[in-house]
């Protein structure tokens, strides 16, 4: 939390304790162990900024009526040199506390000193943190679901680097295994019916089918016509993946770079082949004894590990029996690794590299996977409890009120780079961000284009606009901001200013909580609520008044609301304009 909230929910607790500790002394009260209480914002701020529970909380321990423990800590709390002007008592026995007008004050001074750090802070402490997020397969065209993955991990990742992480981005490339070899074929087949036409050589039915492979084989006949023809099938089809991956590479790389998201490393899966990880991955199971031969292939003891797992936990036989678990394949008859295998590989890598925390962005349709691969990290030594997975449910395009499932471009699926045809980035941006990832969304394509309020993404950006215009506006009539004293922003008294510096005051807070529990969706919430807030004040407080320091408090208040809708509009890679 912010450092002005962090230290008034630490007096209120220091304060509460020390009255009590008072009435102990004189005997009011009887000593005893005392229980955790609850400092908190309330919802409906007119009748407090802050209410505590500690009456409630303390009633059984100390054998009396919570009513009668709050008015003994009423009576000898002490508030001389603290951020509260009084405390009262509410129904049973609630503390309300109402902040000095300094607080407020405080809160945009504190703005207008950390400018472009506001809202930062250390509650990371540093620790090293991987997202890894898209990641999708490289044989062919993103999705919506990585544009969907996309957007919550990219802005996962601002959110927990602006709460003192140390972050790191990565793209896991699976550019081995068995879609390697079905890209390799489907490639080749491609390649092969150019010259051979279409009935001789057949295309087979799980092969990839898209106009992609068909354009990358043409590419490649351009350029070496039929001369691999004449090759081995292994020659043949080893150059048509090291010709047509790259390209696919950097068409995802700059798909993705016009929608802000750069990464740290794209991480090839080919690497933990070739280094020899996945072997020493393997053998490292094989000496637990955790893997077993059948029908020529090497077996993972999935069954045994979760069990125990999950006995740990605390689950019944009768309820593991339920989820009908299955041992896993590590090496296919053929030799070949399985996929699974080298993601056990490839996340043991991860934490060879030293992060302390490794969040996976995931779709839905993997949620059977997440448990296997935190028991496998048990079973090979590692902690599973530091892969966190996120899992992304289903968005559906919507237009005009019905589904899209046909680029127009294209007349085929929608893809990442059809949708930013479409749509700004930023609106796709705000748009995924709107709702925590393991909610269904619709993305309404009209909202995400109209320039009206309704628009969430335009809603926020015009309240920054707006007050660029404002200062626009007095600047021309020879009003320009200026440095205010700490009593002139004590005038800033009206609700609707004492709404809209808590709102900024909570910034921190905000970051806080959406690190914690892994989820950027609350950022965009909050750019709403201080933009309605913004609009609110702005309807009910004029800016220029006769009264210069007044006028002076509320160009510094228009300040700190467009510093902070800038830096978390900064945080979503966001674009915050000043003339819309």
């Amino acid at each position: 939390m912010s450092k002005l909230t962090q230290l008034a929910q630490q007096q209120i607790r220091t304060q509460i304790a020390a009255a009590l500790q008072c009435a102990f002394d004189d005997g009011t009260l009887t000593c005893a162990e005392l229980p955790e209480i609850t400092v908190e914002i309330p919802a409906d701020t007119a009748h407090g900024d802050y209410a505590c529970n500690a009456a409630m909380a303390c009633a059984r321990a100390l054998r009396c009526a919570p009513r009668k423990i709050a008015e003994e800590i009423v009576a000898r709390i002490q508030l001389e040199d603290t951020v509260f002007a009084s405390v009262e008592i509410a129904g049973p026995g609630f503390l309300n506390f109402r902040l000095k007008d300094t607080f407020f004050a405080d809160v945009l001074l504190d703005v207008q000193q950390l400018g472009e750090r506001y809202g930062r802070c250390d509650y990371g402490k540093g620790k090293k943190i991987m997202v890894e997020f898209v990641s999708a397969n490289p044989t062919g065209p993103m999705h919506m679901g990585n544009a969907r993955g996309g957007a919550l991990g990219d802005c996962l990742a601002a959110v927990l680097d602006a709460a003192g992480y140390d972050v790191w981005r990565e793209f896991y490339v699976n550019d081995a295994g068995n879609q390697i070899d079905k890209f390799a074929l489907s490639l080749d087949v491609r390649y092969q019916q150019i010259f051979k036409g279409e009935d001789a050589v057949e295309l087979p039915e799980d092969s990839y089918h898209g106009d992609d492979i068909r354009q990358h084989a043409k590419g490649f006949a351009a350029q070496y016509g039929d001369s691999y023809l004449q090759k081995t099938e292994q020659e043949r089809r080893a150059a048509l993946v090291e010709y047509a991956l790259p390209l696919n590479l950097a068409k995802m790389k700059s798909d993705l770079e016009k929608y802000r998201i750069t990464y740290d490393l794209w991480f090839l899966e080919s690497t933990v082949h070739n280094s020899g990880e996945l072997k020493e991955t393997i053998e490292i199971l094989r000496q637990k004894g955790l893997t077993y031969e059948k029908d020529g292939g090497l077996w993972y003891k999935n069954i045994e590990v979760m069990t125990e797992l999950l006995k740990q936990q605390g689950k019944t036989d009768a309820e593991i029996e339920k989820l009908e678990l299955k041992d896993d394949c590590l090496i296919r008859p053929n030799g070949n690794p399985t996929y699974f295998a080298a993601d056990i590989a490839y996340h043991r890598n991860k934490f060879l590299r030293g992060f302390d925390t490794c969040i996976d962005v995931w779709g839905a349709d993997h949620h059977g996977h997440v448990a296997r691969m935190k028991g496998a990290m048990n079973a090979i030594g590692l902690d599973g409890e530091k892969l966190e997975v996120v899992l992304i449910q289903l968005v559906r395009l919507m237009q005009n009120g019905e589904v899209v499932r046909m680029s127009k471009r294209t007349g085929k699926a929608i893809q990442l780079a059809d949708l930013l045809d479409e749509v700004p980035a930023d609106a796709a941006r705000f748009f995924f961000n709107l709702r925590e990832a393991a909610t269904r969304m619709d993305f309404d394509l009209d909202l995400a284009v109209s320039t009206t309020s309704q628009n969430p993404v335009y809603y926020v950006q015009y309240a920054h606009a707006r007050i660029c215009s404002i200062l626009k506006n007095l600047a021309a009539e020879g009003v320009t901001p200026r440095a205010v004293t700490r009593e002139e922003l004590c005038l800033l008294t009206a609700p609707e200013e004492r709404e809209l510096i808590r709102s900024v005051a909570s910034l921190t807070d905000t970051i806080v909580a959406c690190a914690t529990v892994r989820d950027s969706a609350g950022m965009t919430r909050y750019a709403i609520e201080v933009a309605t807030l913004f609009h609110k004040f702005y309807n009910s407080c004029r800016v220029k008044v006769d009264d210069e320091p007044l006028m002076q408090a509320r160009l510094t208040l228009c300040l700190a609301v467009r510093q902070t809708l800038k830096n978390v509009l900064a945080m979503l890679k966001i674009e915050a304009p000043e003339v819309m």
